[in-house]
């Protein structure tokens, strides 16, 4: 197993046991005795060391290593069914997939230590308020069993940090187009009964048009997880990169951390799409005329920098009758996500329903 050197310890200072990072009290906490660590860790933005900005083409060229590891004690397991990399504390014993549930874990161990994460959003939300949302997110959703929602299978909840890369570049940017403009024009014609009619027909001018963009792309996110639906994880975002704090192996303690599995290259490669397909937009936008065609972008990129950082989700993974289904919840702004069971016998009622209503709509109407 990949194994890091402890360069932290987080001992509750009256028993001695493990501290843990507590989402509800924003510090370390002992499990054992309840103990909070009078040294807690700075949650705020621009606490302790100042967050930077790597510079990306330096990066891909090589990555030192003394920005490489989780600077704390942590093993790594990879998950033979959903493929995701779950890193955690010496001190538990994994047994089960905290993504998917399986127990086909193996020992997992990298070829280089993964690159430290820059900085991190910590746990703001904590598991008593997730239950909670779970329960009325359950209850609002109206096809759902009704067993579902009153259990709401709040037991097999967990919270992990999962991995994004943060993306940055100045452009500018050159246009050109063919901006089209409406005008109208008279168009005599016979109607099917031999009368002469007459109409407005449009029609477009077309024109070469040019212009100019400068913009600056700032903390463009890619996820690196392979062990949260990417759906689901769209839906739960913004993850807010303004209130990012540097990185403490602090908090971590006592939380499964995902090691990204998509890399600095790949994840670069797609920031540089999803930013170019904004750039498209931009200069679209600045396109004049009713309609556009024939645009071209040529763009010079700058600045291009990067973080690596980690995210709170809590993730409830559950089966119902065969099926598995999850929820995804945003451990820093509590957005929630998710696939729920549906109930044939609410189905079928809403469909009589609209059908009972759609026959009395035709009754009323012929008798008016």
């Amino acid at each position: 197993m990949a194994e890091v050197v402890a360069q932290q310890k987080f001992a509750c200072p009256a028993c001695g046991a493990e501290a843990t990072w507590n989402p509800a009290k924003q510090a370390l906490v002992c499990g054992y005795c309840g103990t909070t660590s009078p040294a807690k860790l700075e949650a705020t933005p621009g606490g302790g060391t100042a967050i930077q900005e790597r510079d990306l083409a330096t990066a891909l060229g090589s990555i030192p290593d003394d920005r490489r590891g989780w600077k704390t004690e942590r093993v790594q397991v990879l998950c033979q069914s959903c493929k995701a990399i779950s890193s955690f504390d010496p001190a538990r014993i994994a047994q089960r997939c905290d993504f998917c549930g399986s127990a086909a874990l193996v020992p997992y161990q990298d070829v280089k230590e993964p690159f430290s994460p820059e900085s991190l959003l910590p746990f703001k939300v904590s598991d008593t308020q997730v239950r909670d949302a779970i329960r009325i997110w359950y209850g609002r959703r109206w096809f759902a069993p009704n067993a579902l929602g009153a259990r709401a299978l709040t037991d097999q909840l967990h919270g992990m940090y999962i991995p994004y890369w943060t993306f940055d570049a100045q452009v500018a940017a050159d246009w050109t187009a063919e901006s089209g403009y409406y005008y109208y024009e008279t168009e005599h014609y016979t109607d099917a009964q031999g009368n002469r009619q007459s109409r407005q027909v449009q029609r477009v001018r077309w024109e070469p048009s040019a212009g100019h963009v400068d913009h600056f792309f700032d903390d463009e996110l890619v996820c690196a997880s392979k062990g949260v639906d990417p759906s689901l994880v769209r839906e739960i975002e913004p993850f807010p990169t303004r209130d990012l704090v540097p990185y403490q192996a602090g908090f971590l303690a006592g939380w499964v951390v995902e090691r990204y599995q998509i890399d600095l290259i790949a994840a670069a490669d797609h920031s540089r799409e999803v930013m170019h397909g904004k750039l498209v937009q931009l200069c679209a936008r600045q396109v004049p005329g009713d309609t556009q065609r024939n645009l071209s972008v040529q763009a010079d990129w700058s600045g291009q920098t990067f973080k690596h950082i980690l995210v709170p989700v809590w993730l409830l993974t559950y089966d119902y009758h065969g099926r598995g289904f999850r929820v995804l919840i945003n451990g820093y702004t509590g957005a929630i996500a998710g696939t729920y069971p549906k109930s044939w016998i609410k189905i079928t009622l809403a469909i009589l329903g609209v059908l009972l209503f759609a026959l009395l709509v035709v009754v009323f109407g012929k008798n008016l």
